[in-house]
């Protein structure tokens, strides 16, 4: 049977399926040595190239798909590689024999906390796409003076540069003099977004953690810079919440799903050792 050409590269690990869809519209992916365009079918036995590198495709049997949890820090950039030499999400994820690692959504450089990878792109462009509602909730210290009408304001919805936006559950968490801490809940992943929402009240963020995606809340015990893999209930939850069939197989064994005190230092002394390289990298770059 027949599938959709940016379904099989977003399988394949390339990419989300929205950017294979851009990469087609470039004209960067080719069959059979013919430039593919946009509504291209293959049947999984062609020769499908991306920017001239042959595509090892997964089958859809064969494939398993996987699912990271990851502690973004601040300072880490959501891309694969930064022209100004700063450390990426991607730089400590375990290496692939097939595929890669694509991120579910962004956080911006000053944000930190839950960011999740898969190799299935369909799953990746699934989550991220606001028609499917999926919650991510933020821990929010803001800097200002806050009312219950700034509030419900918030609640109801204000008009951004790039549309309106509001959030859909906005919870006090505590706070001294004019800090305040909030946890806030919204169902799409626009850039900026919660900040903005907050600066358009004349408020200031001045620390900002994503602390849930969907029911999945970040690990208490996973450390700043650490990973775990999910473990088949949790990819199985992720898949039906956007209406895909359900993995059967797992790449984690049932003992290793919680982070124990151990492995939690394993983690830790993983995350300084990659820290402390990195540092010697950027002093040898700028020597």
């Amino acid at each position: 049977m027949s599938e959709k050409l940016q379904k099989v590269l977003a399988r394949a690990g390339k990419g989300s399926r929205r950017e294979m869809e851009s990469f087609i519209s470039q004209g960067r992916v080719s069959v059979d040595g013919k430039t593919a365009f946009l509504g291209d079918r293959v049947e999984g036995t062609e020769q499908i190239r991306v920017d001239g590198h042959l595509v090892a495709l997964q089958s859809k049997d064969k494939d398993i798909c996987r699912v990271l949890m990851y502690n973004k820090p601040e300072g880490e950039m959501c891309t694969r590689k930064d022209p100004e030499g700063r450390p990426t999400v991607f730089d400590r994820l375990p290496k692939l024999e097939n595929g890669r690692w694509i991120a579910v959504g962004r956080l911006d450089i000053n944000t930190q906390g839950m960011l999740l990878f898969t190799t299935d792109g369909e799953l990746a462009n699934r989550l991220m796409h606001p028609s499917r509602k999926v919650e991510r909730e933020y821990a929010v210290r803001v800097f200002g003076e806050v009312d219950d009408a700034m509030l419900q304001r918030l609640r109801n919805g204000v008009k951004l540069e790039d549309g309106p936006a509001k959030f859909n559950k906005i919870t006090y968490r505590g706070g001294e003099g004019r800090n305040h801490w909030f946890h806030v809940v919204l169902t799409e992943g626009r850039n900026r977004e919660v900040r903005r929402l907050w600066e358009s009240q004349d408020v200031q963020v001045s620390r900002l953690i994503r602390v849930r995606y969907g029911d999945i809340q970040l690990q208490r015990q996973l450390p700043l810079g650490g990973w775990v893999e999910l473990g088949i209930k949790d990819v199985n939850y992720y898949r039906k919440l956007v209406q895909l069939p359900p993995e059967t197989q797992s790449k984690v064994k049932v003992d290793e799903k919680a982070i124990d005190n151990a492995k939690n230092r394993r983690i830790r002394r993983s995350v300084k050792k990659h820290h402390m390289r990195q540092q010697q990298s950027n002093r040898r770059r700028r020597n």
